[in-house]
């Protein structure tokens, strides 16, 4: 991936989706060329040369300086995802550098975490890893989201579930904000390791196959996995609303997050999950997520 190209266009997809009046800029005249910010606005924002900005949204992001950055950022009012993006893409570091050679490797789940899953027995809890992969789950979770031990391990991966599965869009009633989050996650990784070669094959065959996913790729938005709802329609106990939370795992790889569902107790959406925990799973319904 061309970090370059990548700076370049997420610098000018920032710029393009903000107006003079929603940072305090007077909008002389009808009519304007480009959508959003002039180059030269935001320079003015941000307190650095024209010139000096048009070389750094054109790719050119070498010596930047974390200062100014930052007061780019802050002209571009980007959250604190996408500045940690732009970091990642302006500035790659000897320490992402060495991450790189370890991302050909399988990630591994220890025992103690899959004991852990299992130990949550009324909370839907999977680990998430590279790129979206499913590496590990509970019973619950297996009952809520699909069959993960039946699919093949390339298979366990919510972006292709989300775009290339035939249940995810019956199962999420806002496919559509599922499907942005999915990408805007996995954007933030690509900034990471743009040369992972696993993340360049799957972003491939997901641009290939479909035209939803990459429309969203090339909207360049970027946002971390954290916590939220999801409004979710199971085959066996209906609709439910329910709360996800996402947390990094400790013990060396920064690339692993522990992610859990609930109900609000005494919900209607509770009941669901309690009678899908007493369903059982010997044969767990055939839905993905």
């Amino acid at each position: 991936m061309d970090l370059s190209a990548e700076l370049s266009e997420f610098l000018r997809s920032r710029r393009a989706r903000l107006k003079p009046e929603d940072v305090g800029l007077p909008e002389f005249g009808r009519h304007r060329r480009v959508p959003g910010l002039r180059r030269e606005e935001l320079a003015q924002l941000a307190g650095v040369s024209v010139a000096y900005y048009t070389r750094l949204e054109q790719g050119n992001g070498r010596n930047v300086s974390m200062e100014v950055l930052d007061a780019i950022a802050r002209a571009l009012r980007l959250s604190d995802a996408e500045r940690a993006h732009l970091t990642h893409l302006a500035k790659p570091t000897a320490k992402k550098k060495q991450h790189r050679a370890a991302i050909t490797r399988p990630q591994q789940v220890r025992p103690g975490l899959q004991h852990l899953l299992d130990a949550m027995d009324g909370v839907p809890a999977f680990l998430i890893g590279r790129r979206g992969d499913i590496l590990a789950w509970n019973r619950l979770a297996r009952a809520l989201m699909g069959d993960f031990a039946a699919m093949e391990p390339q298979e366990r991966n919510m972006a292709r579930m989300v775009f290339l599965g035939d249940h995810a869009r019956d199962l999420y009633l806002d496919w559509e904000c599922k499907a942005t989050e999915v990408v805007s996650v996995l954007r933030l990784y690509a900034g990471c390791y743009p040369d992972d070669p696993a993340l360049l094959a799957l972003v491939g065959e997901l641009s290939v196959k479909s035209e939803e996913f990459r429309s969203l790729w090339a909207a360049h938005t970027v946002t971390d996995k954290g916590h939220g709802t999801k409004r979710l329609r199971h085959p066996l106990v209906g609709e439910m609303t329910l709360a996800y939370e996402s947390m990094k795992v400790a013990g060396g790889d920064p690339d692993l997050m522990l992610v859990t569902y609930q109900a609000e107790p005494g919900s209607a959406s509770a009941d669901a999950l309690r009678l899908l925990a007493q369903w059982g799973v010997e044969e767990p319904a055939d839905t993905l997520t």
